[in-house]
């Protein structure tokens, strides 16, 4: 067999491996548990209530609704390469995008009261980022990764207080700031903080060890979330 052929044969096993997978999955999830769902589900057809924006990467490895013990209703989730939020100006500039229309869909028509920034440990858009964007091939890619202008300068290290990482790792938890600080160029985002009714926060999972780490200012750094920081979290939120 020629070297493509095996290739191409390996991928066809792997891809119908991954949808048998998925099929047998909702066979198997209308035996065992859709049965404890269906209430839910029949409360949710009426219409969703979630209280959090959660922006996250595509990364397949990183699951909100499984580290954050979330269930159906309670998300409303914006994932994308590098969990990245353009400016407003720069949406608007490219006459909108579906991260400025998930804002504002969320802010109006949903109790929205909490907005999170999350990135992750080994993130590929942080490493292309690191290797420089212009060596990618993919133009949608380039185009789109240029809305993280992070670098690991003088000034954006003086943000955070890196523990050990790795550089792209560290890039990682400084897009999380730089993005926080794209949601907030957001004139409904403005508004409902200025009114005191939405939080804007930073996390960072962390995959080898399945850590979240929250975003602390006063300390600038990232601190595990463990039963002491939610307290902490908690008492400032009420």
């Amino acid at each position: 067999m020629r070297d493509n052929d095996s290739y191409s044969h390996k991928f066809f096993l792997e891809f119908t491996s991954i949808m048998k997978k998925l099929v047998n999955g909702i066979v198997e999830f209308r035996k065992t548990c859709l049965e404890n769902y269906r209430e839910k589900f029949a409360h949710l057809a009426l219409g969703q209530f979630p209280d959090a924006l959660f922006i996250a990467c595509s990364d397949s490895r990183v699951v909100p609704n499984l580290f954050a013990s979330t269930n159906p209703g309670d998300l409303f989730v914006i994932r994308n390469v590098g969990n990245l939020i353009p400016s407003f100006s720069d949406s608007r500039i490219t006459q909108g995008s579906s991260e400025e229309a998930a804002i504002e869909f969320s802010l109006t028509n949903l109790p929205i009261k909490n907005i999170i920034v999350c990135g992750h440990s080994d993130c590929g858009a942080m490493r292309a980022i690191l290797e420089g964007i212009e060596k990618l091939d993919s133009p949608g890619l380039k185009g789109w990764l240029k809305h993280c202008e992070c670098v690991l300068d003088d000034a954006a290290i003086d943000d955070v207080k890196f523990k050990q990482l790795a550089d792209h790792n560290k890039l990682s938890q400084i897009n999380i700031l730089q993005q926080m600080g794209h949601v907030k160029t957001y004139p409904k985002v403005i508004e409902k903080m200025n009114e005191g009714l939405l939080n804007v926060h930073g996390w960072y999972f962390d995959i080898a060890t399945g850590d979240v780490y929250a975003y602390e200012e006063k300390f600038k750094q990232f601190t595990l979330i463990d039963e002491d920081e939610a307290s902490a979290i908690l008492s400032r939120l009420n």
